[in-house]
């Protein structure tokens, strides 16, 4: 029993969702195209499940948030890829694959074929049973990955209103789940080894914010402790956690955000010569058009290890679902018009939205740090200046161009010659710099490519349409300085 396709996505999370779109848009034949996911829905927008879908008022649900709507694009419903020939295998987890006779075995034992296989198998949440901690089957022990995890913590979150939870982890998960956590009227214990929140990006004068900012809202903090074993009564549900150093915290419900490891089974473990994949960082290792070892195999989202060419071309493998997105429709475009694409040109970006709070950062935290705005009333921001050029950037609280100004500086390396004068201009030194680049633009000397952002807008095309004309360029330059001019008079 068998099928056969030409291109075969395995994996059904958001990578899937927009390569999909991109092989539409690339007139991709019906029945040529193939999706298989363990999950039984179409792909959607992972991130709203540790957002709206917890809310406890008018939650956001499916088919609200099936991709591609979180880059303002069409909504791939099932009805979508029935339309257009996409076939959606669910509920199918492959348990081996032959890279030499291009074929996945499915567990249910049928053989799927391809010519061009796109991995999206994204990344698994880590358990506590790999720490040796055991008992996270618990009925009130959430962990939140996929939508069949949001449903049960959904489930138990609501049996556990004016009650207590305690949060393992300090990272994206444990963030955002405490916020949806408290939004549902539950007390909070937050616990983590670090010694402060974010440990992998906040500095210690960010991470006091946030922390300040949860504990004005309940939430309590344990750092620099684990969790070690849970207490339960006679029906198996947990009634405390046991932390290393002894303490006992009664709680109603636990919930685990650890990390996540990518999946890359069944291609870590090939035999009977069936070939292997490359792997680095973690993940499977592509190129810059997200081709693997295996020229007829590509990888993207959490799963790809890929040449960042902002870092010299540093193998990274990103956890975020803007390189979700924009990896997998390069690796379409490299399959589909392999002369028309060239190596991907990637600006790591990440966000997040907690409670009323919403940053962003763009490049790396490495170098020097240089703290600028207002962290009392929540809108302040954070350059990393590595060899006299700014590598990256965040900023909480800002509006749409604030965005845009901090990325195109980290985008373009631009040049610090007095770190303290940077510190003092903040955000103006950004939006300075991309005057500059305007300028250097319309003048012809120079160019801009554009840098990749949560709203896709400066990934694909240039923050500003320039025609040749002395009207436009005055009109354009008078406009840019209006904008300057009323910014600085907002308070940072």
């Amino acid at each position: 029993m068998g099928r056969a396709f030409v291109y075969v996505i395995l994996g059904g999370g958001v990578a899937a969702g927009y390569a999909a779109l991109e092989f539409s848009r690339r007139h991709v034949a019906p029945g040529e195209l193939c999706i298989i996911s363990e999950e039984s829905v179409a792909p959607y927008e992972r991130p709203a499940l540790s957002k709206g879908y917890l809310l406890p008022e008018n939650p956001t649900s499916l088919p609200q948030f099936h991709t591609c709507v979180g880059a303002n694009e069409e909504r791939l419903t099932p009805k979508w890829y029935g339309e257009k020939g996409i076939e959606l295998i669910l509920g199918t987890r492959v348990k081996s694959a032959d890279l030499k006779k291009k074929a996945l075995v499915t567990m249910a034992g049928e053989t799927i074929t391809y010519k061009y296989l796109i991995i999206a198998t994204g990344a698994r949440a880590l358990k506590l049973e790999e720490f040796g901690v055991w008992g996270s089957e618990a009925e009130n022990v959430c962990y939140l990955r996929d939508i069949a995890d949001a449903d049960r913590m959904v489930k138990v979150m609501q049996s556990c209103a004016g009650k207590s939870a305690v949060v393992i982890g300090g990272g994206y998960i444990g963030m955002e789940c405490t916020a949806a956590l408290v939004t549902n009227k539950i007390k909070v214990t937050m616990v983590f080894p670090e010694k402060h929140l974010m440990g992998r990006l906040f500095t210690a004068k960010m991470a006091e914010f946030y922390e300040n900012y949860y504990k004005e809202r309940g939430v309590k903090f344990v750092k620099g402790n684990v969790l070690t074993s849970f207490e339960n009564d006679p029906s198996g549900k947990v009634t405390a956690v046991i932390l290393r150093d002894g303490t006992r915290i009664p709680t109603d419900m636990v919930v685990v955000g650890i990390g996540i490891r990518a999946n890359t089974s069944p291609f870590d473990g090939l035999d009977k010569g069936g070939a292997k994949l490359a792997l680095e960082k973690g993940g499977i290792k592509v190129n810059g058009k997200m081709q693997t070892s295996d020229s007829s195999v590509y990888a993207v989202g959490d799963v790809a290890a890929f040449p960042v060419k902002l870092f010299g071309n540093d193998i990274r493998r990103l956890e975020h679902v803007d390189s979700a997105r924009k990896t997998a429709r390069h690796a379409v475009s490299a399959i589909m018009a392999p002369d028309e694409t060239g190596d991907l040109d990637y600006l790591p970006f990440f966000y997040s939205r907690v409670f009323a709070l919403s940053w962003q950062f763009y490049g790396d935290n490495v170098g020097e740090v240089v703290h600028f705005g207002d962290f009392l009333n929540s809108r302040f921001g954070v350059y990393w200046v590595n060899e006299g050029h700014i590598i990256g950037a965040f900023l909480e609280g800002g509006a749409k161009e604030d965005y845009e100004a901090i990325a195109k500086v980290v985008k373009t390396r631009s040049k610090v010659s007095d770190v303290g004068e940077l510190e003092k201009l903040g955000l103006e030194f950004a939006f300075r710099e991309s005057q500059k680049l305007i300028e250097s633009t319309v003048t012809g000397s120079g160019t801009f490519s554009g840098v990749g952002t949560g709203m896709g807008a400066l990934m694909e095309k240039p923050l500003y349409k320039w025609h040749a004309t002395a009207g436009v360029v005055a009109a354009a330059s008078i406009a840019v300085f209006a904008y300057w001019y009323g910014w600085k008079r907002r308070r940072w």
